[in-house]
C-alpha cells in the first residue's frame, strides 16, 4: 500500500495494525495536510447491515466536536481486488505524538511512572472527551490506552468512537489486539449484555488504574482466566503498588471499577468534577490550603476565642472511637538510635508479590519497635515513601531520623532472597549490609537476625524480655503467615470491601494453623473497624472481644493482641479498661504507636485535653506523617482554646491532606459558637455534597438547623440518619439525631411522641451506663431531655454526672437549645464558671509542658 494513491490520498507510510484493521497515514492532496487513513477488516463488510450500522455510526461521531475527540474527516470505499469486496476506510485527524499505551511502555522501559499531576490531567482530557460524546448518546465502548493518542504537545484525543460496537463480543485469544481489549472491558460487556455510558466509565477506570501503577487491573493469558478476573476478582488494591496515591484518586478509581454498574459514577460529568477539584488541590497545594486569606484566619482565629474549648472533644466522640489515630513529631532533636524501615523492593517475577515485600517490611518494623531502646518509625510513616524518588538523606530529614534500613524482596518457589543495609543518613555511612538466600521456611530466622544486627549496629541494649520476644516464631506454618500477610496488607486501606478481604484471609490463615494468635488479633482490630468505620451493628465489637482475647490467650507478650483489645473497651467507652490494656501493648512493645496515640485519644474523650496532648506528641514521635495525628491534636488545642497550636496543627493537616473533612467539621464548629450559622452550614456542605451519605455530616447538618431555628430542615437531616443508624452520634455536637427528633416533637407540641423518644434513649443510655459505658455523652443526653421537660433537678444532677465523666463544653452548653430552659439559673452558671475555670487549668499546664 505505501506510494499508493486511494482517491485523492496518497499513502505515505504504515502507522498501525489491530483488530479493527490497518492504519497508514497519507497526505491529503487536495488540502495538503496528513491524514490517517483506518482500513476495516475485509469481515466487518460483508453483512449490509454491518455497513449501514457502520455508516450510520460513523455519521454519529464525526458530528461530535470537541478538542480530546479525534476528528472524521470522511468515510469511503475502494474496491480491493483481492478480495473483490469494497473495502471501507475511515478519513481521521492525524495526531503524530502516539498512543498513551506507547508512553506508557515507554515510561516502564527507562523505570518512570505518571506523576498524580499528569494521571489527573490526562484522566480529565479523557472522561471530558466521553462526557461529550455520551451528552450526544454515543458510547465508546473500546476505551483503552491503545485509543487515546497523545499530539506533540500532549494533549489528549480519544480515537475509534463507536467502533467497538460493530465487533460484538470479543473472542479472546492469548495473543494480539483482542485480549488487549478485553483487559478493559466492563464485566456487562463480557457477559455480552447491552452497555450503557457505565460500561465506558469502568473501561476508563482501567484506564487511570493503568496510569497509576503502569500495569492493569485484570490480567490473564486466555479469555476464561481473564473473564473470570474482571467478573468475580477484585483488583491489587492501588495503593499496594503505589503507597502515596491520593486518597481521592484512589477513590475514583475504585468507584470506576465496581463490578455493579449500579454503584458506579452515573456519568462522566460527575468524574469531572471531582478530578477537577482534586487537580485545583494539587495545583494549590501548599498555598491555598496552608496560606490562607487574613480573613480566613482571623474568622477562624476569632472562632476559636470564643470556643476556649467548648464542643471539639465531642468531634472525637463520633470520629476518635472510630478511627485509629496515629501520632506527631516531637523535638527537633534526632536521636542517634532512631531509624525508619523504608518499603523493601520487589524484585520478584510477580507483581502480585508486593504484598510480601510490603508485609516483611511491616514485620522488621514490629521487631525493632520491640527495643526500648530504638525510636523506630511506624509503618503509616514510612510506606508515604513507597516509590518515591527522593533521597535517604532527605527522607530521615522528614522523619527526623539518623539511620535507614533499606532492601529488596525476590522469592521464587519456596526459597527467598532478601538484601537489607543500614546507612546512616546524616554521614551516608553504610553500617551494616547482609544477604539472606534461605528457604521460605527461614523467614522468621531472617527477621530476627536483622532485628539483633541492627541492635549491635546502633549499640543498643535488649533486655533478655526483648530477645525472647524476637526470637519468637508466630507460626510454624508459612502459608497461613503469608495468608496473614495479605490480611495485614488489605486491613491497613482502611476500606470496607478491603476490611473484608482481610477478614477472610485471616480467616483462612486460622484454617491452617488455629493456634496463630497475630491472625486471632488481625480478626479482632477487623471486626472492630466493621463496626467503628463501617457502620455494622455492635455485636461486632462482641466478637472482636472474643478474638482479642483468644490472641491474647496464645500468647500473653503479644501488642497487637492487647492493643485490639484495648480498640474494642474503648469503642464500648469502656476506657479505663481499654487504657490498661494500651499499657500492656506499650510494656510488650515500647514501639507500639496506635496503642499510645489510642491513648490519646482515650484521654480526649473523658476530658483531660493536657494529656491527651503528652499521649499525643509521644506517638507522633515514630510517626509523623500521619494525618489523623494532626487531627487529635487540633481537636486537643481547640478545646482549651490555644488559638496558636491549634492554627499550626490545621496547618500541618491540610498539607498532608488538603480535603480532610476535619477541617471543614472544625470551621463548621467555631462559626456555630458565633452563631454565624450560615457560614457553618456552608463549610459542613462542601464534604457533605461530595459524601451526601454520610451520616456523620448529615447529624452536624441538623444540629446547625437546628441551632438556626430550622426545625423543619433539622428534622430532614435527622430522620436521613435515624433510618440508618437510630443510636448514632454527631461529629459537630456529640448528640444523637435521634434525641433532636424528640427535641422537634416536643417544641411541635407531640410531647407524647417525644416522650417515646426520650424513653428509648434514656432505657439505652442507662443500659450502657450499667454495663460500663463512662462516655460523657450519656448522662449529657439524659440531662438534655430532663431539661427539655422541665424537670430542672434531675436535669442538674445528670448534668454534674456528665461533668464528673469528663464533659468540659461549657461554651457550647450556653447556646444550645436543648438547654435553653436552664440558661438562667445561678447553679448553671456555677457549673459554667467550674469548667471555664478547669479549662483554664488544662491550658496553663499545656503552654508549661509545650516550654519544657
Amino acid at each position: 500500500m505505501i506510494g499508493k494513491t486511494i482517491s485523492h490520498y496518497k499513502i505515505l507510510e504504515k502507522l498501525g495494525e489491530g483488530g479493527m484493521g490497518v492504519v497508514y497515514r497519507a497526505r491529503d492532496t487536495k488540502l495538503d495536510r496528513d491524514v490517517a487513513l483506518k482500513f476495516l477488516p475485509p469481515n466487518l463488510a460483508v453483512s449490509q447491515e454491518e455497513i449501514k450500522r457502520f455508516e450510520t455510526e460513523g455519521k454519529a461521531v464525526s458530528s461530535l466536536n470537541h478538542p480530546n475527540i479525534a476528528t472524521i474527516f470522511d468515510i469511503d470505499e475502494v474496491d480491493d481486488p483481492t478480495t473483490a469486496i469494497k473495502q471501507r476506510y475511515l478519513v481521521l485527524e492525524y495526531i503524530p505524538g502516539g498512543t498513551l499505551k506507547s508512553k506508557l511502555k515507554q515510561f516502564k522501559s527507562e523505570d518512570k511512572r505518571f506523576s498524580f499531576a499528569e494521571v489527573i490531567g490526562y484522566g480529565l482530557q479523557i472522561v471530558d472527551a466521553l462526557a461529550h460524546a455520551h451528552r450526544h448518546q454515543i458510547i465508546h465502548r473500546d476505551v483503552k490506552t491503545d485509543n487515546i493518542m497523545l499530539t506533540d504537545e500532549g494533549k489528549v484525543k480519544l480515537t475509534d468512537f463507536g467502533l467497538a460496537k460493530l465487533r460484538g463480543r470479543v473472542q479472546v485469544t492469548k495473543t494480539g489486539s483482542t485480549l488487549g481489549t478485553a483487559a478493559y472491558m466492563s464485566p456487562e460487556q463480557i457477559r455480552g449484555e447491552e452497555a450503557d455510558q457505565r460500561s465506558d466509565i469502568f473501561s476508563f477506570g482501567v484506564v487511570l488504574y493503568e496510569l497509576v501503577t503502569s500495569q492493569l487491573p485484570f490480567q490473564g493469558e486466555f479469555e476464561a482466566a481473564l473473564s473470570y478476573s474482571i467478573l468475580n476478582e477484585h483488583p491489587q488494591p492501588v495503593r499496594s503498588l503505589r503507597a502515596d496515591i491520593p486518597v481521592a484518586l484512589e477513590k475514583i478509581i475504585n468507584r470506576c471499577l465496581e463490578k455493579d454498574p449500579a454503584k458506579r459514577y452515573r456519568s462522566a460529568d460527575e468524574i469531572t468534577k471531582e478530578l477537577s477539584n482534586m487537580e485545583q488541590s494539587i495545583g494549590s497545594k501548599s498555598s491555598s490550603m496552608q496560606d490562607k486569606s487574613e480573613e480566613n484566619r482571623l474568622i477562624r482565629r476569632r472562632g476559636v476565642r470564643l470556643a476556649l474549648g467548648s464542643i471539639a472533644f465531642v468531634v472525637i466522640i463520633g470520629v476518635v472511637s472510630v478511627i485509629l489515630f496515629y501520632p506527631e513529631s516531637g523535638s527537633n532533636e534526632v536521636n542517634r538510635k532512631s531509624i525508619a524501615v523504608l518499603p523493601f523492593k520487589n524484585l520478584s517475577d510477580s507483581k502480585e508479590d508486593e504484598y510480601f515485600s510490603d508485609g516483611l517490611t511491616e514485620d522488621l518494623i514490629a521487631q525493632l519497635s520491640k527495643i526500648s531502646d530504638l525510636r523506630v518509625i511506624s509503618r503509616t510513616s514510612v510506606m508515604q515513601f513507597k516509590g518515591i524518588n527522593k533521597s535517604i538523606r532527605e527522607i530521615a530529614a522528614e522523619l527526623n531520623v539518623v539511620n535507614i534500613l533499606e532492601g529488596s524482596v525476590r522469592s521464587a518457589g519456596n526459597n527467598v532472597r532478601i538484601v537489607a543495609q543500614l546507612i546512616d543518613a546524616t554521614k551516608d555511612d553504610h553500617l551494616w549490609a547482609e544477604t539472606y538466600d534461605r528457604e521460605m521456611t527461614q523467614i522468621f530466622t531472617i527477621q530476627s537476625d536483622i532485628a539483633f544486627r541492627i541492635a549491635t549496629a546502633l549499640r543498643s541494649t535488649l533486655t533478655q524480655g526483648e530477645r525472647d520476644r524476637i526470637q519468637k516464631k508466630p507460626t510454624e506454618n508459612i502459608t497461613s503467615y503469608s495468608y496473614y500477610m495479605r490480611g495485614r496488607e488489605y486491613y491497613n486501606l482502611y476500606t470496607n470491601e478491603y476490611n473484608e478481604k482481610a477478614v477472610s484471609l485471616f480467616q483462612k490463615s486460622l484454617q491452617l494453623d488455629p493456634q496463630y494468635a497475630l491472625a486471632y488479633a488481625g480478626l479482632g482490630d477487623a471486626f472492630a473497624q466493621r463496626v467503628l468505620r463501617f457502620g455494622y451493628p455492635a455485636v461486632w465489637i462482641d466478637s472482636s472481644i472474643t478474638y482479642s482475647t483468644k490472641a491474647i490467650a496464645l500468647d500473653p507478650t503479644l501488642a497487637e493482641g492487647y492493643k485490639a483489645l484495648g480498640l474494642s473497651y474503648a469503642s464500648k467507652g469502656w476506657f479505663r479498661r481499654a487504657i490498661e490494656m494500651y499499657n500492656k501493648a506499650i510494656e510488650y512493645n515500647p514501639g507500639a504507636t496506635s496503642a499510645i496515640i489510642n491513648i490519646g485519644i482515650v484521654k480526649l474523650n473523658t476530658g483531660k485535653f493536657d494529656e491527651a496532648v503528652e499521649w499525643l506528641h509521644k506517638g507522633l514521635q515514630s510517626d509523623p506523617l500521619a494525618v489523623n495525628s494532626y487531627v487529635g491534636l487540633g481537636y486537643a488545642y481547640f478545646s482549651v482554646g490555644d488559638i496558636i497550636k491549634y492554627e499550626e496543627t490545621v496547618n500541618k493537616w491540610t498539607i498532608l491532606d488538603p480535603n480532610n473533612v476535619h477541617v471543614y467539621i472544625g470551621n463548621s464548629m467555631t462559626a456555630m459558637l458565633q452563631k454565624e450559622y450560615k457560614r457553618a452550614m456552608d463549610e459542613i456542605m462542601k464534604p457533605l455534597s461530595a459524601m451526601p451519605d454520610n451520616v456523620i455530616l448529615l447529624s452536624g447538618a441538623g444540629d446547625i438547623q437546628l441551632a438556626m431555628g430550622n426545625l423543619t430542615e433539622a428534622k430532614k437531616y435527622y430522620e436521613s440518619v435515624v433510618k440508618k443508624d437510630s443510636l448514632l452520634r454527631s461529629t459537630v455536637t456529640g448528640r444523637l439525631p435521634l434525641l433532636g427528633l424528640g427535641y422537634i416533637m416536643w417544641k411541635g407540641g407531640n410531647h407524647d411522641g417525644a416522650r417515646k423518644v426520650f424513653t428509648k434513649i434514656v432505657t439505652n443510655d442507662q443500659k450502657e451506663m450499667g454495663e460500663g459505658n463512662e462516655r460523657f455523652s450519656l448522662p449529657l443526653d439524659i440531662a438534655c431531655i430532663n431539661a427539655i421537660e422541665g424537670k430542672k433537678d434531675e436535669a442538674y444532677k445528670w448534668l454534674q454526672k456528665a461533668v464528673d465523666a469528663g464533659w468540659r463544653y461549657y461554651n457550647w452548653a450556653q447556646v444550645d437549645p436543648m438547654l435553653e430552659n436552664l440558661w438562667g439559673d445561678e447553679k448553671f452558671k456555677t457549673i459554667m464558671t467550674f469548667l471555664k475555670n478547669d479549662i483554664d487549668r488544662m491550658r496553663e499546664r499545656m503552654m508549661v509542658a509545650e516550654k519544657q
